[in-house]
Formats: C-alpha cells, structure tokens, sequence
C-alpha cells in the first residue's frame, strides 16, 4: 500500500462544536474525518466577523506593499506545504497523486502573480474636460463569498481567493462538504502567513443551506461560485436580489475537433490527457470527440490501444504510477452508469462498466472504492443525452465528420461553452476554427492549460464572468472616481455660480 499519508486530526470543530458531516476515502470507502457544519447562526457571526474587518481598514485600506509581501509569504508557505496537501487531496478526492502533486506544485504562481500584480498595477486620469483633474483607482468591494467544488478543492479555491484578497476583500470560502480538508488546512497557512484575523474564513457546511445563506447575505457584495449551471440558475437570482456581483464557472461539455492533417500521435495523447485528467470530472474535460473521417479509422485504433493502457494501470491513488483516480462517491459513480445504461444511441467500445476486484497493477482492492473505467462510446446523436448534457466522469463520445464547417457545428452543436480543443497542423485553419468555435476557451494542439495570466471562463450556459488575470482582479474591486477642481478660487467665483443674477450661461456637469 501506497497510502502512507494520515490527516492531522480527525475532527475539524467550530467553537463550540456542532454536527459533523463525514469525509470519506472515495478510493476506499473508508472514514477519513469528521468536519462540523456550520448554522445559519454561524453564518451570521462570520459575515459579521468579515465585514467589521472589512471596515476596520486593517486590510481593505492596507498599503499595497503589505498585501503584496502577505500573499507572497503565503505563496511560500504553501510551495513548503505541496506534499502534504497534495496527499490530502488525494485522499478526499481519489484522484491520483502524481495529477495532485503536480497541480499543487502550480498554486503557489496565482498568489505570485497576484502579489506582483499589486507592486505594478496603475490608476489612471481621465481625460475630463476643464479645469478639472480626474484620477481613477479600484477599491474593495467588501465580503465576497466563494463556493467551491469538490473536483479541484484546493485549486479552484486559491484561484478566487488569490485575486480577492489581493483586491483587498475579506473572503469567505464554503468548501465543497465533499473535499473540505485541504482548504481547511490552507486557512492555517493564511493566519501564518499574516493575514489578519476575519479577512479569510473557510466556513464548511452543505450548499442548501451554508451556501444559499451566505449568496444571500446582505452584507456579502461579490458570490463566486463554480458549480453546475443547475445551481448557478438558482443561485443567480438570489445575489441579484441584493444587487451583489456574481461569477459563476459552471458546467461544460467540451468538444475536442481533431482535423485529418493533426499530427496522430500528438493528438491521441492531447485527446486521452483532456478526457481523463481527474477521472473526467473537470468542465473543461474533453468529452465529444469529433474526428476528421480520413484520420478516425487510425485516431480511433491509437486512442482505444491508450485507453486499454490507462485501465490497465489504475490502482491506488496514492500510488504515483498508477494512471487515473476514482470518481468522488459512490452516488456519483451510480449517476455515471445511470447515464450511459440510459443512452438513446451509441455504441460502447471501451469501458462502461463500474471497476471490480484487484488491480493489475498494485493489487489495490479496487471493489472498495467508486471506480469507473476510461469509456469510449462511438456514434452518438447528438440529440442523446449523453451528447448534450455534462456526465462528469471518465466518459467521450466519439463521432466523426468531413468538412471544417461540419466540424466546427458539430463542436457548437451544445448548450455549453467553456473549453474546447483543436487538433491540426493548418495554421490558417486552426485560427477560422478558433473563431467559430463558440467556447471561452479555445486550445489548438494541446488541452487544458492554465495560467494565473490567462483568462478563465465560459460562454453560453457554461457561465458568468472570468477567473485568472487582470479581469478577475478587476472583478473583485470596484472603480472610484475622484474629481478636483484645480481652477483658482477667483475663476471658480465666475465659472461656478450657476445661481448667479447675470443669468450668464454656464458649464453643465
């Protein structure tokens, strides 16, 4: 057994206690802590909590030397932290721990960037007609509340909390109760790090009732959240009715369009990597695959011989060669096998059928956790549900095509719009995609890289505003205009009396 990581403690208590809800193992079925939920009266306390430091100034009015030397303390701190956050990913979320180990490693560049961000970012003047001198610069918005999800628990998290606390915000997270641990160990780091006490809460507890109170809250000005589009269409109406801002990154069905002129081996692995990085249970996973007709028959002989490979190598997350995770519960390895039992159409060419019995490459019991397959599914209507709707799990549908322009419908033939990928090796071709494909992410020979530069965000029905780079701190702050009068006091005595008896006309705004 690989597992050698234990978690600190077992039981993660508000002050007094209240119930707990319970983490578990998803590889394993087994208990790994206890968190207590949090009440509406907590809610209350810790909305107030954030907003009195909000208003103390201690951090929203702090220089911006101090926030940028915190964040890049906290930076530090967590690059010192990777390996025993990484294993504590990896033990809420069954997802491998080579994939977290290397997607902890990056979270250290947000705070960086964010950090250096605050030294360089500028105000500017505006050109106001007159004698007037009109300087502009962005300011806090107050609370903002965050909501995160269970597929990237910590990742996710420092995307939104690194911009907010930068814009100078107090930040309230409310964890996935799925995978709350590392954030609630991430918090320790934040007080160590030097944020003030009330500028950064992670506040654990379910989504219908922490989470709804806290996107209702009136004192909270910004809710974040990333989830289903189920939820941001109902969470969307309940920040509006306090005129709050809101970002949602929500669901996605990505179509990845591999042209007959792609490079075949570059591709077939792009494609694996994009479809079954966490076990699929990304928005930006590849899950329709649309293949050129001249290159499907040899794409599809290569791509299934990489599947059969990554089944062969799952074992226990914990150990780093094993290939690809499980799912994160049981309920939703049934929501998996539900959709595809209940497809309309396709056919099953790899996969499709929960995992059972002893790894083949570590002799992890795999029957003790909630483990699906890598699934292929060929010739699917695009009418099926499967072809329509998020399955968030390690299941592509594949279909062919023969022109661009049937490509690319295809790639648009979705509700969704946050990621999509290109296979070709035709520059021009690969720019007229780009543009035609209706994503707010589009990658042309690779798939699923990220940036704290880059922005982050969807189209359609996949969403609300933009993570990462200079929008998402802009998002988080608000502009505040100042306007002085640097006439003298004898021209401003003629120019400025409007009630004046001469009745002489004057400036209006």
């Amino acid at each position: 057994m690989f597992s050698s990581c234990r978690l600190p403690i077992h039981r993660y208590q508000l002050h007094p206690p209240r119930d707990p809800f319970t983490v578990f193992n998803p590889a394993t079925g087994e208990v790994l802590c206890s968190v207590d939920a949090a009440t509406a009266k907590d809610v209350d306390t810790y909305v107030a909590q954030a907003h009195a430091a909000y208003q103390s100034g201690v951090w929203s009015r702090a220089p911006l030397l101090t926030r940028s030397t915190v964040l890049s303390r906290l930076a530090e701190l967590l690059e010192k932290h990777t390996p025993n956050i990484a294993n504590i990913e990896t033990l809420q979320t069954g997802r491998t721990i080579r994939e977290m180990t290397s997607q902890i490693g990056r979270l250290p560049e947000w705070l960086s960037y964010y950090s250096a961000l605050l030294r360089t970012h500028q105000g500017f003047v505006a050109p106001t007609q007159g004698k007037l001198l009109n300087f502009v610069h962005r300011v806090p918005l107050g609370v903002v509340a965050q909501i995160t999800p269970f597929n990237h628990p910590l990742f996710i998290a420092v995307k939104k909390i690194a911009p907010a606390l930068a814009a100078g915000n107090s930040v309230i997270v409310k964890p996935s109760e799925l995978a709350p641990i590392s954030l609630l160990e991430f918090s320790n780091l934040t007080k160590e790090a030097g944020v003030p006490d009330g500028v950064f809460t992670v506040l654990p507890g379910y989504g219908h009732t922490t989470g709804k109170q806290l996107a209702s809250h009136p004192l909270v000005r910004k809710v974040d959240i990333t989830a289903g589009t189920q939820t941001g269409r109902a969470l969307g109406p309940v920040v509006g009715a306090n005129l709050a801002a809101f970002t949602a990154e929500l669901g996605g069905k990505a179509p990845i369009v591999v042209f007959d002129d792609a490079d075949l081996v570059s591709a077939v692995n792009g494609v694996a990597f994009a479809s079954f990085i966490a076990s699929g249970q990304t928005c930006v996973s590849g899950t329709r695959i649309i293949i050129q007709e001249k290159i499907y028959k040899k794409f599809m002989q290569a791509f299934l011989d990489k599947v059969e490979r990554i089944r062969e190598r799952m074992g226990d997350p914990s150990n780093p060669q094993s290939s690809m995770g499980s799912v994160i519960s049981g309920k939703h390895l049934e929501r998996i096998e539900q959709m595809v039992r209940s497809r309309k159409s396709g056919e099953i060419v790899a996969g499709g059928e929960r995992m059972t019995g002893k790894s083949a490459l570590d002799g992890f019991d795999l029957s003790k956790g909630s483990f699906y397959p890598p699934t292929v599914i060929t010739d699917v209507d695009t009418k099926d549900e499967i072809w329509q709707e998020e399955i968030f799990g390690p299941v592509v549908i594949v279909n062919k095509f023969r022109e661009e322009e049937e490509g690319v419908a295809l790639a648009n033939t979705c509700k969704y719009g946050l990621g999509a990928g290109i296979w070709t090796s035709d520059l021009s071709r690969a720019h007229r995609a780009a543009d035609a494909i209706e994503a707010g992410i589009v990658w042309v020979n690779t798939h699923h890289r990220n940036d704290p530069s880059s922005p982050w965000g969807g189209m359609k029905e996949s969403g609300i505003g933009r993570e990462n780079g200079l929008e998402a701190f802009e998002a988080y702050s608000q502009s505040k205009s100042v306007i002085l009068n640097t006439a003298t006091a004898e021209e401003s005595r003629v120019t400025d009396d409007w009630f004046a008896d001469s009745g002489d006309v004057k400036r209006y705004g």
